[in-house]
């Protein structure tokens, strides 16, 4: 087991080194460019786009605004809260500014895989509209590269089962354990049976159940936030100015934080970044690919407000909680530390934070179900649906209870390893989105 560790300890140190974030951040760069700052230039349109997707358009299983809600169930997780923390733990507080950069690139990113997904989708044997980057490898690219969507199945049906379960039902059952003393197999227990009865309905139940509980959850905790900075607004200039500089220079060991240097700040920022919006993971798009809609571009605009929101929104609330309240000092790191920070200022702020990371962590374990069965389906046809959501559920309580460091790493790496056939196929793609993107707007100016 040792020499298993430290061979996925050493695979981990190469794919999320320097050459991995460079080109998770070049493509972004380079189809934020290409797109002509599109995905920046009209966040508006996306909302606006977003709110009418509610009601049903064109071909597809779900509407635009459930697709959108059903990735960001997948998206919105522990990273949220726990991965924040722990890169300002580590990269100190410019990590965050960084988070921030790999967003703003990232929108480009989550935009052209939802573009791509519906352009290239399929319909399978039961009718059932999929895609994803490996169908879009399959569909877009020539025969040379089918082995590539393949490769990028194996890697996210297995991922899925570390970073989208096990992984969320153990910070599940630790933080409600240690706020509540809820025994953890109990915790376990009760996860796998909802988990449970919602698989059953398929996407169709996913979506419905996250278009209700993410954006509930994300304002409740987005306010939770706001009274926080309003309650230390004095703070704020000086935090955010704080962010800014240490992103920049080196940060000096104080009081239980070890000192980082700037490369530690742009490292932990731009991972537990993509960590947290999967822009590059090429997951999101898996979700998108259902919707319900007549255009790849409006789809594509939709899409790519889940890495504002779950980035420049509540990423950043976490972030600038921690900074504010001075906590990051004070050597706890993960959720410990954001439960810290919010209670230093809001009564029972420990609880808001174990509450939160309780229904994202859920809702990504549902939006990730989806990832995987697709996945599967990808590589083994309709047939193995039911087993894979058998061995889904059976996953949830084991992963409540068992020890995560060794699933912790493989899912990071293999995260990793999911990028890498999505970059490829995104660059090698990128002509179809400027094009399809520059008729669509054409077309819409000549009405």
């Amino acid at each position: 087991m040792d020499f298993i560790t430290d061979f996925f300890k050493s695979v981990n140190g190469i794919v999320w080194g320097a050459p991995m974030l460079v080109a998770i951040l070049g493509t972004g760069i380079f189809l934020t460019i290409g797109l002509k700052f599109v995905p920046i230039r009209k966040i508006g349109a996306g909302f606006k786009l977003l709110w009418q997707g509610r009601t049903a358009e064109g071909e597809g299983d779900i509407s635009a605004f459930n697709a959108l809600m059903t990735s960001l169930a997948a998206t919105i997780g522990t990273g949220n809260i726990a991965g924040v923390a722990t890169a300002i733990f580590i990269g100190g507080p410019g990590a965050l500014f960084w988070m921030w950069c790999t967003a703003l690139v990232g929108m480009a990113t989550k935009y052209a895989e939802a573009v791509c997904a519906v352009h290239y989708r399929e319909t399978d044997e039961r009718g059932m509209h999929v895609g994803g980057p490996m169908y879009y490898i399959k569909n877009g690219l020539s025969s040379k590269w089918t082995w590539l969507g393949t490769v990028f199945a194996i890697f996210g049906a297995i991922a899925g089962f570390g970073i989208g379960n096990t992984v969320q039902a153990n910070s599940v059952a630790a933080v409600l354990h240690s706020n509540f003393n809820i025994p953890i197999w109990l915790t376990g227990l009760v996860l796998m049976v909802l988990v449970g009865a919602v698989l059953i309905g398929g996407i169709k139940r996913i979506s419905s159940i996250a278009a209700k509980l993410v954006p509930v959850m994300a304002i409740a905790y987005i306010i939770a936030g706001v009274i926080f900075i309003l309650l230390n607004l004095p703070a704020l200039p000086g935090a955010i100015l704080q962010i800014i500089e240490s992103a920049f220079t080196p940060v000096a060991a104080q009081g239980g934080f070890a000192g980082a240097a700037v490369w530690a700040a742009i490292q932990f920022g731009v991972a537990r970044g993509i960590f947290s919006n999967e822009a590059g993971l090429g997951s999101a798009p898996i979700a998108h690919a259902a919707a319900k809609t007549n255009s790849p571009v409006k789809q594509g605009l939709v899409a790519m407000l889940g890495t504002f929101i779950d980035t420049l929104i509540l990423c950043s609330i976490t972030g600038l909680v921690i900074v504010i309240s001075g906590a990051w000092t004070s050597g706890e790191t993960g959720a410990a530390l954001s439960s810290l920070a919010f209670a230093s200022s809001l009564p029972g702020g420990n609880y808001v934070v174990a509450i939160a990371l309780s229904v994202f962590a859920f809702t990504t374990i549902l939006g990730w179900s989806y990832y995987g069965e697709r996945c599967v389906e990808y590589l083994f046809g309709v047939r193995s649906i039911i087993g894979f959501r058998v061995l889904w559920i059976l996953a949830v309580p084991i992963g409540a209870m068992a020890q995560l460091d060794f699933i912790w790493l493989m899912a990071d790496t293999l995260n990793a390893l999911m990028a890498l056939p999505n970059l490829i196929a995104l660059l090698l793609l990128s002509p179809v989105v400027f094009k399809l993107t520059k008729d669509y707007f054409q077309k819409l100016e000549s009405k």
